[in-house]
């Protein structure tokens, strides 16, 4: 019985022994493994952060591009806006180009046939004159004087092409520069006359107050005196000048640019 029990307790050592060298083993053995696998765990963690990075930039990447991508489809969409534009100001400045080389042409023919006259200008002649005589200090029309410039403007009923000039005077008496302003006044009241009676255009008139200059005499008399308080008025025309011009080229050029010249006014 005690040699069976010894057996059993040897045996049992035995494999008390033999348990704890198989669990060492298996330690031993697995440790690595496990540390393996915790290795290629954190490896696969990292692995995936950064694979979320890369995707993270790709997309900021992505949007940018988007974002450059629309802003070109802007920056063209507004250069062809302009494109368009510039062609349509293109459009108009020729037009305006045209107007304008017709114009000049127009201008052209005016000018050459202004040209014909002004080069004719000499050819002017004085048809009729009229001295108004005032009293002294005075500026108003005598009845005499009215009844001269009736007859003046009932020979200008058949003139086309005619201007009148209109020459204020004084005597001496007085000052220089209140006979300057007298002599504007009685050339006023003759082209008021003239304008408001019988309907002469004002831009036919050329007026002018000359004071005491230009005295038709000298002398210191009352009559001599009389004599220089005057406006003289008179009449030029072109009728007969412009007449042969219009033959030449057909006058209607002509005729309008003599009545252009002929209207300036001599205020």
């Amino acid at each position: 019985m005690k040699a069976f029990l010894a057996t059993a307790l040897v045996a049992t050592a035995g494999m008390l022994a033999s348990g704890c060298a198989t669990k060492k083993y298996v330690r031993n053995t697995t440790m690595p493994i496990q540390a393996k696998v915790d290795q290629v765990g954190e490896q696969t963690t990292r692995n995936g952060q950064s694979i979320e990075e890369t995707r993270t930039q790709v997309k900021q990447v992505d949007d940018r591009a988007q974002s450059g991508i629309s802003a070109a489809q802007e920056r063209a969409a507004t250069a062809d806006q302009h494109a368009q534009t510039a062609d349509q100001h293109a459009g108009e400045a020729r037009t305006r180009a045209d107007q304008a080389v017709q114009a000049s042409d127009q201008n052209r023919q005016g000018l050459d046939g202004l040209r014909a006259v002004v080069a004719n200008l000499d050819d002017y002649k004085m048809q009729s004159s009229v001295s108004v005589a005032f009293g002294f200090d005075k500026h108003s029309l005598t009845p005499e004087a009215r009844q001269d410039l009736d007859k003046l403007a009932d020979d200008l009923k058949a003139d086309k092409r005619f201007f009148i000039a209109v020459e204020g005077y004084t005597d001496k008496t007085g000052s220089e520069q209140y006979n300057e302003t007298l002599s504007r006044r009685r050339a006023d009241a003759v082209v008021e006359y003239l304008v408001g009676s019988h309907d002469v255009p004002i831009y036919r008139i050329h007026m002018v107050g000359l004071g005491e200059q230009k005295p038709v005499d000298e002398g210191r008399t009352r009559d001599a005196r009389a004599k220089n308080r005057r406006v003289e008025v008179k009449i030029f025309t072109a009728d007969q000048a412009t007449a042969s011009l219009a033959g030449s080229n057909s006058g209607s050029t002509t005729s309008g640019a003599a009545d252009r010249v002929a209207a300036q006014p001599n205020r």
